[in-house]
């Protein structure tokens, strides 16, 4: 099956706020915010003054959003230059095994090349996640030891 990746452009804020509602599923989420709010949030995070965030999407051969690379670009990395940070690759199951997650990951490669001062992609998975751990290793990256992620809730701060 051929697919598009393509930069995420406003009309598709329904169609991702719709697919994050998947991804949340496929990670097991049962409490799942309302689309109304999702759509809000996905326009902010792409197309807010300033954005936070950016979305490569893949379209299947009818046009439908089949996945999504989404990422953000973070400053100091190595020294003072910056890096891409890759926070969700998704790629809907009827896609999987097909070559589609490692065309995502050439375009995030060439997005990273061509911006001045990049000097890397970052990214992580769950530990349990085998079948991410799988892929990545398939493509030829090597885990990363040595990094504790910490997190906390806006909530109860």
């Amino acid at each position: 099956m051929s697919v598009t990746i393509r930069p995420a452009d406003k009309r598709d804020v329904i169609a991702v706020a719709e697919l994050i509602e998947e991804i949340e599923r496929f990670y097991g989420s049962t409490e799942i915010q309302p689309l109304a709010e999702r759509q809000a949030q996905v326009e902010e995070a792409l197309f807010g003054a300033p954005p936070m965030a950016s979305a490569l999407l893949i379209e299947d051969e009818t046009g439908a959003l089949a996945g999504l690379a989404a990422y953000s670009f973070l400053w100091p990395a190595a020294g003072s230059s910056h890096s891409l940070f890759l926070k969700e690759l998704y790629v809907r199951d009827t896609l999987r095994r097909q070559g589609v997650g490692a065309q995502l990951m050439n375009e995030l490669r060439a997005l990273a090349v061509a911006r001045p001062g990049c000097s890397r992609i970052e990214w992580m998975t769950d530990q349990d996640n085998t079948g991410a751990r799988a892929f990545y290793k398939s493509l030829g990256f090597a885990e990363f030891d040595g990094k504790i992620i910490y997190r906390v809730d806006t909530s109860t701060v």
